[in-house]
C-alpha cells in the first residue's frame, strides 16, 4: 500500500517519503593513511608512496569503491605534502589495474601550532600555506574529487585553519579544474559554510558532503548528529558519515539506515576489534558484511561515478 502511495506523490514528496529510508546502494570509501601519529600504534599503516598505493589497490578488491589519500614522510612517517609522493602514489594506483576513485586531501597546509605558555609563539610544527599551495597535487594529477575541510577548529592539542576565503578559492580552484569538491564538516557551524560555497555557486552539481563524527571539537558519533547534519542539506545532496575509533562500525551501519554512504579506514580507526589490530582490507571486508547483513550492496567505482556524476 505505502508504495502504491507513493507512486501518487510529486517527485518532492517522494524524497520527503524515503528520507529516512536504509541506502540500497553504498559508497564506500576507504581512508588509508590519514595524518595522524598511528604509523607506531599499528604496523599496518602505510606511510611509503608504495605502502600507500598498495593499501589503496587492497582497499578496492576488498570492495571501497573510492579511497581517500593522503601522503607521508617516506622516512619517519609523518604527516606530509609533498608533490612527488602524491604523483607516486597517484600513478601506481592508476597502473594496478584497479577503477578505484581518487580522493586526495586537501587537508594539509592549514595547521597552526602555538606555544602552550605564549600563544604569540609559533612552533615549528606549524603548517600554513596559502589555498593555492594546498592543492597544487590535485591541479597536476587532477584526482576525481578532492576533500576540503569546511572551517577552523580544535584539533587535538593545535588548531586547524580554513578561513571562508581559504575555502571559496579552494572550492573555485576544484571546480575550475574539473574535479568534485567532498565538502567535509565536522559539526553543523562547518556545514552552514560549507553550504555557503554551494549558495555562492562555487560547487557545481550534487553537492558531496562527509560527515567527520567524534573528533574532540566536533560533533559526536551518533544518530542525533547525523539527522541533524542530514537535515540541513540540499535534496540534492550526496552524503557520508563516519566515526573514529570503536565507533567506526556502529556509524558504518547508522549512516547506511539513514540512507547515507559510507567510510572507514585505518585514518580513522586502528583495530578491527579490541586488541585486533587493522589493516584498510579488513576494515573494508567487515563494513561490507554489515551493508550486506543489513540488505544493501557496495557499489563499484563505475557505478559509484554514476551516482556521483563525475566527468
Amino acid at each position: 500500500m505505502l508504495c502504491r502511495l507513493e507512486n501518487n506523490l510529486p517527485e518532492s514528496d517522494k524524497r520527503k517519503a524515503t528520507m529516512t529510508r536504509p541506502n540500497q546502494d553504498v559508497i564506500l570509501t576507504c581512508a588509508v593513511t590519514g595524518a595522524g601519529d598511528t604509523t607506531g600504534k599499528n604496523p599496518h599503516v602505510p606511510f611509503t608512496p608504495a605502502q600507500i598505493a598498495a593499501s589503496c589497490v587492497g582497499a578496492a578488491r576488498a570492495g571501497a569503491a573510492v579511497v581517500h589519500v593522503h601522503v607521508r614522510d617516506p622516512v619517519t612517517g609523518k604527516a606530509g605534502r609533498d608533490l612527488d609522493c602524491y604523483r607516486e602514489v597517484v600513478e601506481r594506483v592508476r597502473d594496478s589495474g584497479t577503477d578505484v576513485i581518487l580522493n586526495l586531501t586537501c587537508g594539509m597546509g592549514g595547521e597552526l601550532h602555538l606555544d602552550p605558555d605564549d600563544p604569540s609563539k609559533l612552533l615549528e610544527q606549524t603548517d600554513l600555506v596559502c589555498a593555492y599551495e594546498r592543492m597544487r597535487h590535485v591541479e597536476e594529477l587532477r584526482p576525481e574529487i578532492c576533500t576540503i575541510d569546511c572551517g577552523s577548529m580544535n584539533f587535538g592539542n593545535h588548531l586547524v585553519v580554513n578561513r571562508n576565503s581559504d575555502l571559496e578559492r579552494m572550492a573555485s580552484y576544484a571546480g575550475s579544474w574539473g574535479v568534485k569538491p567532498e565538502l567535509e564538516v565536522f559539526d553543523m557551524g562547518q556545514t552552514g559554510l560549507a553550504l555557503r560555497l554551494v549558495q555562492k555557486g562555487l560547487v557545481p552539481g550534487d553537492p558531496l558532503f562527509q560527515f567527520c563524527l567524534g573528533i574532540p571539537g566536533g560533533a559526536p558519533a551518533t544518530a542525533q548528529s547525523i539527522l541533524a547534519l542530514k537535515a540541513m542539506l540540499p535534496d540534492n545532496a550526496i552524503w557520508a558519515a563516519f566515526g573514529i575509533g570503536q565507533l567506526e562500525m556502529p556509524m558504518v551501519a547508522q549512516a547506511l539506515l539513514l540512507g547515507g554512504n559510507i567510510r572507514v579506514g585505518l585514518e580513522d580507526n586502528l583495530y578491527l576489534e579490541k586488541g585486533v589490530l587493522a589493516t584498510n582490507e579488513s576494515l573494508v571486508e567487515k563494513a561490507r558484511r554489515i551493508v550486506e547483513d543489513l540488505g544493501s550492496r557496495l557499489l563499484t567505482p563505475r557505478q559509484a561515478r554514476q551516482k556521483l556524476k563525475l566527468q
